[in-house]
């Protein structure tokens, strides 16, 4: 009798599984039990960069919160003139002195943060607009100073270029370009396992002494080592670890050769995919329009790692591709209809 009750049971539970999993008479494959602890040990970090992550993350996780990237449109910028906002201009004293938006300051990328500290009075303005000739060097100082805890600062979409077409002439509307249209990828190439970290040697103690040292260290580099032309890693992608950051299907449709698609989210501030980064070799990022990928460059520089960012993205050497499928894969190619014309002044 007890044997006919457990025949049974068996039985039923037998018709529960295939009935929840929907495969009409099979049942589903037991899980199997993983063993990639065992083949992959845990990524090494060290206590100074596992100290900074923390700091970062207590200091509000900015690289996966709502506001990150902190983009604006020029229009937006134009229309908030006369509202309680700083414009600061990053481009040389000779393009501000060109034309500049006014009631603009200008003021250099290794200035920023004493300007931030003794110049102004950051939170009394409702935003903070930095500004530069195509958008990308204002993304990535965006970027350290929203790490840093300025929770109001913005960069200006496509820089001076979305302002007027003068400016555009000389930055945007020059660069783009398809000229590498015909060497794209569409092989997946797969991350390889995560080992480590970059080991950051600061010599301090504490989350936030190790965060001043590394924002301080970034700022005094400035960024002529942050960028790169797409001529400079067209002509040997091989030597650099390349990531990149579009959507699947818009990497699947043609990618730079060996690049390995990495998630716009879900990757910053993850310790097993950004161990998976090599910490030994130059990273190139990239994405449409280089501003979000300036954005992730300072997230990754910050913690050590030799990374940069390509110049004008994907329109810099795909751009008559992405014209051509803009609306099959939401491209965003930069065309003249990005730029306004609004008034500069001397």
């Amino acid at each position: 009798m007890r044997q006919k009750v457990f025949s049974l049971l068996l039985f039923s539970a037998f018709i529960l599984v295939t009935g929840c999993n929907g495969n009409k008479g099979q049942m589903k494959a037991p899980a199997e039990t993983s063993t990639s602890a065992e083949a992959n040990p845990a990524p090494v970090i060290g206590n100074e960069t596992d100290l900074l992550i923390k700091e970062l993350e207590s200091g509000g996780d900015y690289v996966n919160s709502q506001q990150y990237p902190s983009l604006i449109k020029a229009s937006l910028v134009y229309e908030a003139a006369a509202g309680k906002n700083l414009v600061i201009d990053m481009r040389t004293p000779v393009e501000y002195a060109e034309g500049h938006i006014k009631g603009s300051v200008n003021k250099k990328f290794s200035d920023l943060p004493a300007y931030f500290e003794t110049g102004i009075k950051p939170f009394e303005y409702e935003k903070i607009i930095l500004v530069c000739g195509a958008g990308q060097q204002s993304s990535y100082a965006t970027s350290l100073l929203r790490l840093r805890g300025y929770g109001n600062v913005f960069s200006m979409r496509w820089g001076m270029s979305g302002w007027n077409k003068t400016f555009a002439a000389k930055k945007w509307l020059a660069h783009i370009s398809g000229k590498y249209e015909s060497v794209l990828d569409t092989v997946t190439h797969n991350k390889p396992v995560a080992v480590r970290m970059p080991d950051l040697a600061t010599g301090l103690s504490t989350g936030r002494e190790i965060s001043e040292a590394r924002f301080a260290k970034l700022f005094s580099e400035g960024t002529d080592s942050v960028f790169i032309n797409a001529d400079d890693l067209f002509k040997n992608p091989g030597a650099y670890y390349i990531i990149n950051l579009d959507r699947k299907d818009k990497y699947n449709d043609g990618h730079i050769q060996g690049a390995v698609r990495y998630k716009p989210e879900g990757t910053l501030g993850v310790i097993g995919e950004m161990a998976t980064i090599p910490s030994d070799k130059t990273v190139v990022l990239y994405c449409a329009t280089g501003h979000n990928s300036a954005f992730a460059t300072a997230y990754l520089r910050l913690l050590g790692y030799d990374a940069r960012t390509l110049r004008y993205g994907n329109n810099g050497f795909m751009h008559d591709r992405m014209l051509k499928k803009k609306t099959e894969l939401s491209w965003t190619p930069f065309t003249e209809a990005d730029v306004n014309d609004f008034p500069a002044v001397k």
